[in-house]
């Protein structure tokens, strides 16, 4: 039985420590300051709760007490006291923030990790099972050009004028459409403007768009930096989204009012559990002496898994975050200090029994397997 400490009782949280809850291999401590969210929770198998503070370090380090490892579906500011109470405890650490600092906070800390000691961000979809699955279509190239990536969280049945529900976090949501966007451009890691980069195309008969968000790209961009022409991230939507987020978010300013703009998205757009992820990963190099484009497209919709119903981005959120836990686990990370995503091979993942959300018939899928064109050069 391994020994968890789950901070964050929100929906993300709720379906992690039920997915763990399943396999009766975990013993999952959750903390909250919300009692009604742990209230949701009490009563799963293998689960405790407590009500706690997670900006009080002290809080966390007591609850920390003969857990293995912390998992944190908080908002991403508290993180970083997070990870300095896992190394004061020497736990290891799991978290699924988006935010590039938080990132890099977390990083300090790993430097003074102890034997056995991991710390791994950004465990979610983007960032998180995105580069895992762009860097193995990366690594079959014997010199690359370009890496794209795609990713989207969707209604299913989209009807108002943002063509959007949200999904998931609000908080994480304005921090990716308001912060600098890392991307490589010529050969030179640089940040691009958020809401910029617009491009359009259809799939299955609908029109999407995409565009540069922050933080999705995790730290693909520093693994590859020197290895490839260009690399971006960008959020696909419904068509017509990112014009109404540009408009309230830089003509009307409300990127520096972010609790405003917050409280307008959450009284205004209703949350749907009907959704759908999108995943494109494109990679185009050369092997062989062929200028050769490999792209791996996944659909992932909403519906039950391990028992559980869920939205589509509970499921794919929660699962990467179990999967990379479970692979820990099982002696199949590396075995002390910072982890990054695209360390994580891609395989293992898809065969475990959390990560193969994104490859089996546990939920509804159209996943289109990776193809390849080659070109005369």
């Amino acid at each position: 039985m391994h020994h968890v400490l789950l901070l964050g009782a929100g929906k993300i949280g709720n379906a992690i420590a039920k997915f763990l809850s399943h396999t009766g291999e975990y013993d999952i401590l959750v903390g909250d300051i919300d009692e009604r969210s742990l209230a949701r929770i009490e009563g799963t198998p293998n689960v405790h709760c407590i009500k706690l503070d997670s900006s009080s370090q002290p809080e966390i380090e007591l609850a920390m007490r003969d857990r293995q490892s912390v998992l944190s579906a908080l908002n991403f500011s508290f993180n970083p006291t997070v990870a300095r109470a896992a190394l004061n405890t020497g736990v290891s650490y799991f978290d699924l923030t988006e935010d590039v600092a938080t990132t890099r906070a977390v990083k300090a800390v790993s430097l003074e990790a102890k034997p056995g000691q991991i710390f791994m961000p950004q465990c979610g979809l983007a960032p998180g099972f995105v580069s895992i699955a762009a860097y193995h279509l990366a690594k079959q190239f014997d010199k690359l050009d370009t890496v794209r990536l795609r990713v989207g969280a969707l209604p299913q049945f989209p009807t108002n004028e943002m063509k959007y529900n949200l999904t998931w976090s609000t908080d994480g949501l304005i921090n990716e459409y308001g912060n600098p966007c890392e991307c490589i451009y010529d050969g030179q890691l640089i940040n691009a403007l958020p809401l910029e980069g617009l491009e359009h195309f259809s799939l299955d008969g609908v029109d999407y768009e995409a565009f540069n968000t922050s933080g999705g790209v995790g730290t693909l961009c520093e693994t590859l930096d020197g290895k490839v022409r260009a690399l971006d991230y960008k959020t696909v939507r419904y068509q017509g989204h990112r014009d109404l987020m540009c408009f309230l978010m830089n003509e009307l300013r409300l990127n520096d009012r972010r609790q405003i703009l917050k409280d307008i998205l959450e009284n205004s757009v209703p949350i749907t559990p009907q959704d759908v992820v999108l995943i494109f990963c494109t990679v185009t190099g050369w092997k062989d002496g062929y200028l050769t484009q490999v792209t791996d497209a996944r659909k992932v919709y909403h519906g039950e898994f391990l028992g559980q119903r869920a939205s589509a981005i509970q499921i794919t959120t929660a699962a990467s975050i179990c999967a990379v836990l479970d692979l820990h686990v099982k002696g199949k990370l590396p075995v002390q200090g910072f982890v990054k995503q695209e360390q994580v091979d891609l395989n293992d993942f898809l065969s475990n029994r959390f990560g193969c959300c994104y490859a089996s018939d546990h939920v509804k899928h159209a996943i289109r397997p990776p193809t390849s064109v080659a070109k005369a050069s």
